[in-house]
């Protein structure tokens, strides 16, 4: 059976700045796509461990010890924290901290495209015709943020 992969334009850059993010609906899911520092990801918004709003939780990072009194945080924005019972979820990979192995979050590519290449492939077939309109120059100088999935 072949899989068909069907992107879904979901914002544009400047609307989702870093350490931000934005729920969105996007082939019938609800998905929530984070920007961190620069990169986009998407995560299902749906905790595999209770159902809960998953990206609607908090963003943190790791507090880290090499010895007492020393400590260091790290990966900033990185780490998901579910809104019900606190389980935390990699942002980039989805990987469950609770349970690695077994557990994780569906993730989804996200891409940065340029406006003007999301409208050359629209999907529009042109047909030579009778037709007269008057046109008017558009441009799409914008960067959108572009979620692929597959069905």
């Amino acid at each position: 059976m072949q899989t068909k992969v069907q992107k879904y334009v979901v914002a544009t850059v400047d609307e989702i700045p870093p350490g931000k993010r934005k729920i969105v609906n996007a082939g019938g899911r609800s998905i929530g796509v984070f920007n961190v520092n620069g990169e986009f990801f998407a995560l299902r918004n749906r905790c595999p461990h209770g159902g809960a709003p998953l990206c609607e939780g908090v963003l943190s990072g790791f507090v880290q010890s090499r010895d007492r009194g020393n400590y260091s945080y790290s990966r900033k924005g990185e780490i998901l924290r579910c809104p019900w019972h606190q389980w935390e979820f990699d942002v980039k990979t989805g990987q469950s901290w609770f349970d690695p192995v077994k557990t994780r979050v569906r993730t989804y590519e996200a891409k940065v495209e340029a406006g003007c290449s999301l409208a050359e492939h629209a999907g529009t077939e042109m047909r030579e015709g009778p037709y007269i309109a008057e046109t008017f120059p558009v441009s799409l100088e914008k960067d959108y943020i572009v979620i692929e999935i597959e069905s």
